[in-house]
């Protein structure tokens, strides 16, 4: 059965953040312009697109990359000091199709879900978690020396999906680099996209402890 998304989304722009499909994010809301984005998401579909920024158009705006993810409002509470803790469920990826001018003080973009059809899918990955042994030790030791705390034998009880999605969110990887992870058309391609930017974490760590 397919699942019909909207093709007119509210886009909350999030630099250094990315999240997938079958994945939970909980995120802190405390501006008032995301406030009311919530307001108005919770009379309605519940429904946020989570997307990148990519660098300033204006005093305050954002252009934005044109690969986000939708996701769901899936758990809501408000602190006493009048901040949302939401929990945000990841649906599919959108691609944007224009940005909606509007009165609002957040942002609503016209989107399509064509190219990622595969995301309401649940497939049976070819990928093993012994696959994942160079990955797991790498981003182990890039962890560490970022000061980033993984409990990883939590992360191995997951789905082989929602750990390499769930290493992608969380690494320490730059704005451009998650985004690649992000517009990656599958399982398969995003494990080889985290070696690769993994190699080059791993090639400059040698190359500097060579020349100290």
């Amino acid at each position: 059965m397919k699942e019909k998304f909207p093709n007119k989304i509210k886009v909350f722009p999030l630099s250094n953040f990315i999240f997938f499909p079958n994945t939970n994010v909980p995120l802190n809301i405390f501006e008032p312009r995301y406030i009311q984005m919530v307001n108005d998401c919770m009379k309605g579909s519940r429904l946020i697109g989570m997307i990148q920024p990519k660098k300033k158009l204006q005093k305050s705006l954002d252009e934005l990359y044109e690969i986000g993810c939708l996701g769901k409002i899936t758990s809501f509470s408000e602190t006493e000091d009048g901040r949302y803790l939401i929990i945000l469920s990841g649906l599919s990826r959108f691609k944007i199709v224009k940005e909606i001018n509007n009165e609002k003080p957040y942002r609503e973009c016209e989107v399509s879900f064509h190219g990622f059809e595969d995301d309401i899918k649940i497939n049976k990955e070819e990928i093993k978690f012994s696959d994942l042994k160079f990955i797991f030790s790498d981003l182990k030791t890039l962890f560490q020396k970022k000061g980033y705390s993984i409990n990883w034998s939590e992360l191995k009880k997951q789905s082989l999906e929602q750990t390499i999605n769930a290493l992608a969110m969380a690494s320490p990887f730059s704005l451009e680099e998650k985004q690649i992870l992000l517009e990656t058309k599958n399982l398969n391609l995003r494990k080889e996209k985290l070696e690769e930017i993994l190699k080059t974490y791993t090639f400059d760590n040698f190359y500097n402890n060579t020349l100290q």
